[in-house]
């Protein structure tokens, strides 16, 4: 470091360059040379110079100026060298401030001891570390000036604010699974719409192992598939619902398509449960930037489209985005999530990771998703923008080219992306989403053909796991009243009956929970009902008061909480209904004679 001089306009020189001679012999060409606590581990072993040795250098100088100490302190150039050559240097736990995981991963990949583990270049090194600093950074007046217009531009358009709402409150709601049940169950049926394209996906062929029977309530479809998956699922239809656009159907339909093949990646690259759900969303919201410029600046997307297929920027896409809008896809995707408040990790997931990728897995955490949120999308745009021959042969580079970076052979990625192809067919069958044979996103829709039988191929493993074409009956949306003639009548005994044979299913589960059951019955009878608001509540044995427990519809929070009614005071209609052990219907609860017998 002594030897690293910062001049007056802050450009960082080296000073001091040893001098080449003529080597004598080829024992002399062997002998180890350089500053101790700075050299590489192959370095000390005579290997011949490379441009690894100076990223591990590089990288050790970079440690020093963080924390201020050398990361090889010893005073003992033999122990220096010792360390070196048979040591895996570990980071201390303190980096100083501002240092997270992802800068972290930069400087393990750069201190790897397997040189081919580290970052290929000085170039890759450079670029890691850009973008690693970019979101830290201020962005500058007029990058922020051109993202503030183009959200004003956006939000002209009455879909943007009711598309903000929905995602800010579902993901609201998804900080804690335990408690957050009731909440997401809730905020999911204020929408008719995505409550029965949302049970019509759980009932799809993609969920059927998880149930028995048609799954007919939200509170089942989280106790069946998950709370995460449900709020993916959630999140995603509501994309779906508010991206529509008659003009531009086709082009949002295979925006949204790649998306979801994406996520789908992901998730199935991901072997634990919690990680696969956070890699699908991650991965899905890296296309948030572009999905976001088709809807709102369609002109401007097909300008970005035509200098991409013109090959009229060297940067691609993000180059091309940023020479028609002002900003970056990336940006716009970030900037956006900022917005709606989405959490510091997803916002980081938007924002792939530059460089090649890395010889071995990042640490767990942000990072790692981040890489295979990445690979997930090349595997979709190689699916999209490729025919059938050329996309095979795609895939297999790719899965040689991230085996090392996600742990995984790469037969175990070209398993997992069939996987995924399989769920999104069955998805896109229960969403009823159609494309046009010739369009590019029906190449996301078709299988590849299954070796005939006899033709000496090896047996598929996942030929059990086959997803074969199944009727899907949709769930009939939210009755609107008791009251809308014989229709309605049967419509409310049909979502009552569906609710009835999940309560059943859900109960002959072993281990079921009670709350969850008490959450689907409640449910079921405020779909069927088009109730207003609905409270369940207990009697308190020792105080003989009716205290409310959970809510649906509007303003639950507030009738929960307000909701202990004394079931011994006189005059009291509600304690007397209570009392009496029997389904009552009070038709008008305004009608004087009525409010003045209802409790306060």
């Amino acid at each position: 470091p002594s030897n690293v001089m910062v001049d007056a306009q802050r450009h960082a020189r080296v000073m001091d360059f040893g001098m080449a001679a003529a080597v004598a012999s080829a024992s002399d060409a062997q002998l180890a040379s350089g500053t101790p606590a700075y050299m590489a581990p192959e370095a000390t072993a005579g290997a011949a110079p490379a441009p690894s040795m100076d990223i591990y250098s590089a990288a050790l100088v970079l440690v020093e100026l963080l924390t201020g100490r050398p990361l090889i302190h010893q005073s003992d150039t033999w122990q220096a060298l010792y360390r070196i050559a048979n040591e895996t240097l570990e980071l201390p736990e303190d980096l100083g401030p501002g240092v997270d995981d992802a800068l972290r991963a930069i400087l393990l990949r750069a201190l790897a001891r397997d040189p081919s583990a580290r970052f290929v270049s000085a170039a890759d090194f450079r670029d890691a570390l850009r973008a690693w600093a970019a979101p830290a950074s201020a962005p500058t007046a007029q990058s922020n000036a051109t993202l503030d217009f183009l959200l004003r531009r956006m939000r002209h358009k009455s879909d943007f604010p009711a598309l903000s709402d929905s995602v800010a409150r579902i993901q609201r709601v998804a900080s804690s699974e335990d408690d957050s049940i009731s909440d997401l169950t809730h905020e999911i049926l204020k929408d008719v719409a995505l409550t029965h394209k949302l049970l019509r996906l759980v009932n799809s062929v993609h969920f059927a192992h998880a149930s028995r029977g048609t799954v007919s309530t939200v509170s089942r479809a989280v106790s069946l598939v998950g709370f995460n998956a449900v709020r993916n699922m959630a999140l995603s239809l509501v994309m779906l619902d508010h991206m529509q656009d008659q003009q531009h159907a086709s082009q949002m339909r295979e925006e949204f398509l790649r998306a979801m093949m994406a996520g789908s990646v992901a998730a199935e690259l991901c072997g634990a449960a919690a990680e696969a759900e956070e890699a699908f969303i991650g991965a899905m919201f890296q296309n948030l930037g572009r999905m976001l410029c088709e809807f709102y600046f369609p002109e401007e997307a097909g300008q970005i489209r035509a200098i991409v297929a013109a090959g009229r920027t060297e940067g691609g896409e993000e180059a091309a985005a940023q020479q028609v809008l002002g900003v970056g896809m990336e940006d716009l995707g970030a900037g956006v999530a900022r917005v709606w408040g989405l959490p510091e990790a997803l916002q980081r997931c938007i924002r792939k990771p530059l460089g090649s990728p890395p010889m071995r897995p990042p640490e767990k955490g942000v990072e790692r998703l981040r890489w295979v949120a990445r690979a997930a999308n090349e595997v979709a745009s190689t699916l999209l923008l490729a025919d059938a021959q050329q996309a095979e042969a795609g895939l297999r580079g790719l899965a040689v080219q991230y085996a090392r970076t996600l742990a995984l052979s790469a037969q175990a990625i070209a398993e997992a992306t069939l996987r995924a192809r399989r769920q999104l067919v069955a998805m896109a069958d229960a969403l009823d989403l159609r494309v046009a044979p010739d369009a590019p996103a029906a190449r996301l829709l078709q299988l590849p053909a299954s070796p005939a039988v006899g033709d000496g191929a090896p047996e598929d493993a996942l030929a059990a796991h086959e997803l074969r074409p199944q009727a899907t009956q949709p769930l009939p949306p939210a009755a609107p009243g008791v009251h809308g003639g014989q229709a309605a009548l049967a419509q409310v005994a049909e979502v009552l009956s569906a609710g009835i044979q999940d309560i059943t299913n859900a109960m002959v589960d072993e281990g079921f929970k009670l709350n969850d059951v008490l959450r689907m019955i409640l449910e079921t009878m405020f779909r069927a009902l088009g109730a207003q608001r609905m409270v369940f509540c207990l009697r308190d044995a020792k105080t003989d008061v009716l205290t409310g427990r959970f809510g649906l519809g509007e303003g639950n929070d507030v009738a929960v909480r307000a909701m202990a009614v004394p079931l011994r005071t006189p005059g009291d209609l509600f304690a007397a209904v209570c009392l009496r052990g029997a389904d009552t219907l009070i038709e008008d609860a305004t009608e004087p004679r009525m409010q003045a017998r209802l409790p306060a």
